[in-house]
């Protein structure tokens, strides 16, 4: 699987030889465990060393410093994600279908893994930095392809006209959003993936076209 490659400004650096290895992903994978465990600010490098089953120097051989272990650590599953949500619009499917795959991704990628989760939902926002960096590159990505099938659908005469394609994807990712945050906070245990349909069918009902003073095209 690609993996999203570090840029100068994205705040990340060039990385040694074996990069991509599978010690390189312990490390990775053990800052997302430790880190949704622990806060960033509390989390250590040498307890991400040691759940990795790394001694404390290797990490400095990738990364100068904790803040590179976890925008890297973003990266590779974002970039992964965005890998998969490609290939879910490739076939030729009406939009609503298009953003039904893209809900029951985004769902289903969070809700099996809850310590990435927590990482996304809270570690992320806490800072502007790290917000700003994820939000200047992999998130704008997402947004485009939401964006992209709306337009889609615009054109096909589906989805309204008059509907702003920008509002159209804040709405339909600020829903999926909300809907983490809650299964996150909530004490039951429930598959999250199974939201996903009832909300595009909520985004897809505002933004189908309808005839003069008639229901929704269905």
């Amino acid at each position: 699987m690609p993996r999203s490659k570090p840029t100068a400004s994205s705040g990340t650096a060039d990385y040694p030889a074996g990069r991509g290895g599978e010690k390189y992903q312990r490390i990775l994978d053990a800052a997302i465990a430790v880190i949704a465990e622990n806060g960033f600010f509390q989390s250590r490098v040498s307890e991400i060393a040691e759940r990795a089953g790394v001694a404390d120097g290797t990490i400095y051989l990738y990364f100068r410093n904790k803040e590179q272990v976890l925008m890297a650590a973003i990266d590779a599953a974002f970039g992964a994600f965005l890998e998969r949500a490609r290939r879910e619009l490739e076939p030729a499917s009406p939009p609503s279908e298009k953003l039904r795959r893209l809900a029951r991704l985004h769902l289903g990628a969070l809700g099996s893994n809850r310590a990435m989760a927590i990482v996304f939902q809270t570690e992320l926002r806490h800072s502007a930095k790290f917000l700003a960096q994820f939000s200047q590159h992999s998130l704008v990505t997402y947004f485009d392809m939401i964006r992209q099938v709306v337009r889609e659908g615009q054109q096909q005469g589906v989805f309204r006209r008059e509907i702003s394609d920008k509002i159209a994807a804040n709405c339909f990712f600020g829903a999926l959003d909300e809907m983490v945050t809650s299964w996150m906070l909530s004490d039951r245990d429930y598959p999250l993936v199974g939201a996903a349909d009832a909300v595009v069918d909520v985004i897809v009902a505002g933004l189908e076209t309808r005839p003069a003073n008639g229901p929704s095209q269905r």
